[in-house]
Order: C-alpha cells, then sequence, then structure tokens
C-alpha cells in the first residue's frame, strides 16, 4: 500500500465526518444553510474557528458569479493555502544543511508515542545515509530507557544512557560529548513525557536546552513536538504552552488513523504556524512521514459520488 493509500485510509474517518456535507455543498448554489452546515461539519472534525472563518469567507467571496460544480475545488485550494504555510524540507535536508551533528529535542506529554517515533525517525534517519545517536534523557522511568535501548539495537545506534533517575541534563552533556567525539550526524534527544502546565518540568527542558547550547553553540537545531491528533483543539493548547516555554521548531502528528479530529492540523496550520515536519497514521515503521499539503488535503476531501 501507497503512503498516498495509508494516509487517506488513516483520515478515512474525519473524511466521513464532513462527507455528507461536501456532498451537499457540490453543484449547489451557497445558500446559508449550506454554509452552515459545512460550517458545522468543519468545525466537528476540529478545523476550528478561525480557519473555518477563513474558509467560509474566502469560499463566498470566490463562488460569487462562478459555476457552482467548482465550490469544492475552491475549498480545497482554500485549504492548501492555509496548509502550505507549515510545510517544509524534511529533516533529513535540514540535516545535510546544517553543521554535524545536527541535535533535535523531542518533547511532548505522556503518552503520544514520542519515543516511538523517534526510534522510526532514527532509522529512517539511517536508511537515509545518516549516522543517529541515540539519548534517553527520560530518566523518570526505568522503562523509558530500556525502551530506547531496545530501539537502538533494533535500527543499529548506539545509545547513550545514565542510571534511573538521573539529572537529564546531564545526559545530554554525554550525549554530545559523545555526538562530537564519534563525528555522528544527528542526535535524537528522547526527554519524559511532561504535562505542559507542569511548570518546573518545563523548566528541566529549559535545562536542558542551555546545556546543549552552551555544549553546541545553536544545539538544539529542531525541538521537536509530538502531538495527539485525537486530542483535537487540546492538541492546539499544548502546542502553544511547548511553544512558548521552548521555542518548538517542528511538529509531529500522530494517531490521526484513530479519529475523526484530523481536521486538527489545519487548526495547528491557521493558529500556529510552526512547521509540521512529519505525520503518523499508524504502528509501522513507514507509517511515519513527512508532511504534503496538496496529499493531505486529496486524502481528506475527495469529490463524492453523486
Amino acid at each position: 500500500m501507497s503512503w498516498f493509500d495509508k494516509l487517506r485510509d488513516g483520515l478515512g474517518k474525519t473524511r466521513q465526518h464532513v462527507e455528507a456535507s461536501l456532498r451537499r455543498l457540490v453543484g449547489r448554489e451557497l445558500d446559508p444553510d449550506t454554509i452552515e452546515e459545512v460550517e458545522a461539519a468543519l468545525l466537528g472534525a476540529d478545523v476550528g474557528i478561525r480557519a473555518v472563518t477563513r474558509l467560509m469567507t474566502q469560499l463566498q467571496d470566490n463562488m460569487r458569479g462562478a459555476n457552482p460544480a467548482h465550490s469544492l475545488d475552491v475549498l480545497k485550494v482554500s485549504l492548501c493555502q492555509i496548509l502550505t504555510a507549515v510545510e517544509s524540507d524534511s529533516l533529513e535536508t535540514l540535516i545535510r544543511k546544517s553543521r554535524k551533528p545536527f541535535v533535535i529535542l523531542t518533547v511532548g506529554i505522556n503518552g503520544v508515542g514520542k519515543t516511538t517515533n523517534m526510534a522510526k525517525l532514527g532509522s529512517r534517519l539511517k536508511h537515509n545515509g545518516l549516522t543517529p545517536l541515540l539519548v534517553a534523557a527520560d530518566t523518570f522511568r526505568a522503562a523509558a530507557i530500556e525502551q530506547l535501548e531496545i530501539w537502538g539495537k533494533t535500527i543499529g545506534a548506539d545509545v547513550i544512557k545514565h542510571r534511573h533517575g538521573a539529572d537529564p541534563a546531564a545526559v545530554v552533556f554525554d550525549g554530545i560529548s559523545a555526538a562530537k567525539a564519534r563525528g555522528v550526524d544527528v542526535v535524537l534527544i528522547d526527554t519524559a513525557g511532561r504535562l505542559h502546565t507542569k511548570v518546573n518540568l518545563m523548566d528541566e527542558l529549559k535545562k536542558m536546552q542551555r546545556v546543549l547550547n552552551r555544549e553546541l553553540p545553536g544545539a538544539p537545531h529542531e525541538v521537536l513536538l509530538t502531538l495527539d491528533g485525537t486530542l483535537g483543539q487540546n492538541a492546539i493548547a499544548q502546542a502553544k504552552q511547548f511553544h512558548e516555554a521552548l521555542g518548538v521548531t517542528g511538529l509531529v502528528l500522530t494517531k490521526l488513523d484513530g479519529t475523526a479530529k484530523g481536521g486538527v492540523l489545519v487548526a495547528i496550520a491557521e493558529e500556529l504556524n510552526i512547521p509540521v515536519r512529519l505525520l503518523g497514521v499508524g504502528e509501522g515503521e513507514d507509517d511515519l512521514q513527512d508532511f504534503h499539503a496538496k496529499e493531505f488535503v486529496d486524502a481528506l476531501v475527495e469529490i463524492p459520488a453523486s
């Protein structure tokens, strides 16, 4: 199965949520009832009030005097305009453009699949000719260290670790020292999942950032926040607080295959304007792929059969 087919299947629940309203949109004049129904469907898919308002305004402006058969195409163009703003080069491209080692600090709340996705990314980077080093800076859970060790063996990457309960900043220090000594291309730092509202835990991440920048000016080069797509608008609140605290530079949106709220990606793009690096629509290693706006819109919005 191709990636597009996986993405289309993954967005199935979201697409089904809006399909009936979009079918009504096709080929009809934009009367108030139709607009209201489409608005409600998009809001129900967690596209967000700000993005929905923009989409409906553009749709009505662009469809004045136009053929009603083109209304869905106009909506898709508007969606692409919002999402294209958060497209970016692949992480491989960013790494190759940067001085080595390129440091990625992965952050997020508990349960979003951060560690697994980081390991998948490490495997992908290695398959693309780059040398990753994994750093187990989640020292709160012994299981997290063990999990990363298993992943390291699986993908053939070294792992820098300390004992359970150690200072995460000390692990980060050793990770950067090892990366410079070994000449690796990219350092992937796993951190403990934490609620975005816990100030002391966010301060710990800031401490890691300071250590990184002291030992390697400019690091971390990427603060990669993993968000759970099933959380809808709550994911936006998380992203805002992580961004305010740490300066998030890239997003990974996971679990899109388990939700009818896949439209939250549009809300994220409209409200945060942070590059979306990767999308996850399954458990497999190949189910974490680069984000492309047109591909996402094509998978989300199909012209329904009459």
